[in-house]
């Protein structure tokens, strides 16, 4: 195995010095030392920052653990100078095509031709002219204008001191092909610069160098190997056999931003754990384009049991169930948000034709079922006081024919590709009212229940349903009117629906403010508190954005909390796409800045494990908070942008008034008439219908953020 490993190109040794201290306890770990795993920051922070620049590499110091290994892609310039770059050619990751737009060439690299600006046609001096740029295109392109120059292996070492570093070798012999030795470079380097680790795919050039190999350098997959499908296998011996030999194993291809196993949610905390705290071995680092999430993962997260103690306390609200994982409002998604930790599971109140309550996160089926593949396709409607679109709805079916459904798992991110767990993208079978409550009530772990009301107004008039009755019906019916341990919350954005329920039940009840606000009036918060107990803000509301940065944070949390009304905050999601960048496509990263940062009460997820593992990490407890679990500092990040890459201003939010508040009441039940029209037929919109609340629909943004320690000390350079 130890040969093949070579051959493929994942040879690592130690040139000079020994490994220094890790951190962490020697009894805890699997590793080979019996320390815990080496973090290396591949071009610094290059989950960010341009690879390889000094705000990636300083990044990546102030937001990590402390011996944090600065990785460098280790290139020669014609003149044997020894930079970090991402590459051969420099096309990709700088803006060489512009500053020398006719200096290509064609060499042939590892046998095969290949067009570009390689490092070896310019001197030192020459690029001093090229600026580093993003290198990924899904990566922000804001930071492209702040003139990043390139820099050398002694630039790194004497400007940022790392406390190691670690030069990768990739073409070696192209290098010796034009009179150009990474050899000679490295015995002089090695005077002056303390290298700590080398990693090559080229054998031949250890020879050269060395005459011992004591550590290995993989991709991930030689560990966790992956099916077709992006699912996990099981692992290899890799890790046991080469720690049975004496050989430390480092894993490279950790990056938040890419597409990693089904099994992580999405997750990449979970995938680093995976890695180092599985039960069976640890390997000894990981090479990670996003740091602070292998460092928090390692330090906060590792060896913690699900039983841990919480550190800090907030309600972790379900979004349908585990959504991410299952079909929403399912029976699957609402067993594994139960095991998975959450506080409160919620139920989106519908209504069937024939009067059942039940579970489903939209009333349209068409958006949560495969319905538009049965003959029940032809009762499709068109219905303007719910949607322009038409749609099969909930009240068009009887519960008969909704239990024949196949549940559809959401993907809202299809755009990008992304979809969550196809394995069970159908799995699952939605259930009613009384049977969530029901399940529900026979949990242990729970605190609570979450029901939330919508187009109460509409199916009184239209379709003669009393979704209010029938709630209230169904929680009598099943014992929650004499039930102590068990809250029950009910959630609307309609202040008539809650007034309806305050009048005839003594249940919580949660207001949800659907539109992105920058304030609320204080005659606003009194008259919520008429009818509310607590509040529901889309995350926005919290940290406005601006073209995905956070222009600051709003003081709604604080004011609503003055007015003792707890404050909710949705929508969580793992996918690093519904993040901000700079909450480093990482779920944990944007939740901490919610928690410990706006100090919300509770978040909203449609994956709870993600939420309720967070509040259990130990780094949470600390006397000092490390900087990998410090809070954001709103609108930060704006201040590293070059002045010219700013996004332009826009309009500010709107503020919430006590008129967008105030609705008519509820209108009566009215009979449905007999009609003779087929299944299917448009029915007549009302006159009559009450106005809508003045929230407008979110439109999930990205929002922006960074560590006020390092930020403060980026300005600093």
């Amino acid at each position: 195995m130890r040969g093949l490993l070579l051959l493929c190109g994942v040879v690592l040794i130690q040139l000079l010095a020994a490994q220094t201290d890790a951190q962490g306890s020697k009894s805890k770990w699997q590793t080979l030392t019996g320390f815990s795993p080496r973090v290396i920051a591949r071009g610094g922070f290059s989950g960010l920052f341009p690879d390889s620049s000094i705000d990636a590499y300083n990044f990546a110091m102030l937001t990590s653990v402390e011996d944090v290994v600065l990785w460098c892609d280790l290139q020669l310039t014609k003149d044997g100078a020894g930079i970090c770059f991402p590459g051969l050619t420099m096309s990709n990751a700088s803006n060489i095509e512009a500053a020398y737009p006719n200096r290509t060439n064609t060499y042939l690299v590892n046998g095969v031709s290949t067009q570009g600006w390689f490092t070896i046609d310019f001197s030192l001096k020459d690029l001093n002219k090229v600026n580093l740029i993003r290198g990924i295109l899904s990566r922000s392109e804001r930071f492209d204008g702040n003139g990043y120059s390139i820099l050398t292996v002694q630039d790194v070492n004497t400007e940022l001191k790392p406390q190691g570093l670690w030069l990768n070798v990739q073409h070696e012999a192209f290098y010796a092909q034009h009179n150009l030795s990474m050899t000679t470079f490295l015995t002089t380097a090695s005077k002056t610069i303390i290298i700590d680790f080398i990693s090559s795919p080229e054998v031949n050039f250890f020879k050269k160098i060395a005459g011992r190999f004591g550590r290995i350098l993989v991709p991930k997959s030689y560990v966790l190997p992956l099916d077709d499908k992006q699912y996990l296998l099981p692992s290899t011996s890799l890790v046991q056999d080469a720690h049975k030999a004496g050989l430390e194993v480092f894993v490279s291809g950790f990056a938040n931003d890419v597409d990693i196993a089904h099994d992580y949610s999405y997750d990449p905390v979970s995938e680093y754990l995976s890695f180092v705290d599985n039960g069976n071995f640890s390997v000894d680092g990981v090479l990670s384009d996003f740091p602070i999430s292998a460092s928090a993962s390692v330090e906060c997260f590792s060896h913690m049991g699900r039983n841990a103690t919480k550190q800090v306390d907030f309600l972790v609200i379900s979004k349908n169930g585990a959504s991410g994982d299952y079909p929403g409002c399912t029976d699957l998604a609402y067993a594994k948000a139960i095991k998975d930790g959450a506080d409160v599971i919620d139920c989106s109140v519908q209504m069937s034709s024939d009067g059942t309550p039940f579970c489903s996160s939209s009333i349209d089926l068409g958006k949560t079922t495969m319905v538009a593949q049965t003959p029940l396709r032809n009762r499709s409607t068109n219905v303007p006081e719910i949607s322009s679109l038409g749609g099969i709805y909930t009240f068009s079916l009887t519960w008969p024919e909704i239990q024949t459904l196949t549940p559809a798992i959401s993907n809202p991110y299809r755009t990008y590709n992304m979809f969550r767990n196809p394995n069970e993208r159908n799995a699952g079978k939605l259930v009613s009212l009384s049977d969530f409550l029901n399940l529900a009530k026979n949990s242990t772990s729970l605190s609570g229940v979450l029901i939330s009301v919508e187009n109460a107004a509409y199916l009184r008039e239209n379709q003669g349903l009393d979704v209010v009755k029938a709630v209230l019906d169904t929680l009598t019916e099943t014992g929650y009117t004499n039930i102590t341990t068990k809250k029950v919350m009910i959630q609307s954005t309609n202040s008539s629906v809650l007034l309806d329920f305050k009048k005839q039940s003594r249940y919580e009840t949660v207001y949800k403010v659907e539109e992105t606000i920058r304030d609320i009036l204080d005659s606003a918060i009194e008259d919520i508190k008429r009818f509310a107990s607590a509040v529901v803000i889309v995350k926005s509301s919290v940290f406005p954005d601006s073209e995905g940065f956070v222009t600051g944070q709003t003081n709604v949390v604080e004011r609503l909390q003055k007015s003792q009304l707890p404050v909710y905050v949705e929508l969580f999601q793992n996918e690093f796409v519904s993040q901000p960048y700079d909450f480093f496509s990482d779920a944990n990263v944007e939740i901490n800045s919610y928690v410990t940062g706006a100090g919300v009460n509770g978040t909203v997820t449609e994956f709870p494990f993600t939420a309720a593992r967070y509040r259990r990490n130990r780094c949470l407890g600390s006397k000092e908070t490390p900087p990998y679990m410090a809070p954001v500092q709103p609108g930060g990040l704006l201040q590293v942008v070059n002045h010219a890459s700013l996004p332009p201003a826009e309009a500010p939010n709107p503020v919430f008034t006590d008129a967008d508040v105030t609705e008519p009441p509820l209108p009566p039940v009215t009979a449905k008439a007999p009609t003779s029209t087929t299944p299917g037929t448009p029915s007549k919109p009302s006159t009559n219908a009450p106005a809508p609340s003045g929230q407008t629909r979110l439109t999930l943004s990205l929002l922006l953020s960074v560590f006020p320690m390092a930020i403060a000390s980026l300005l600093l350079l």
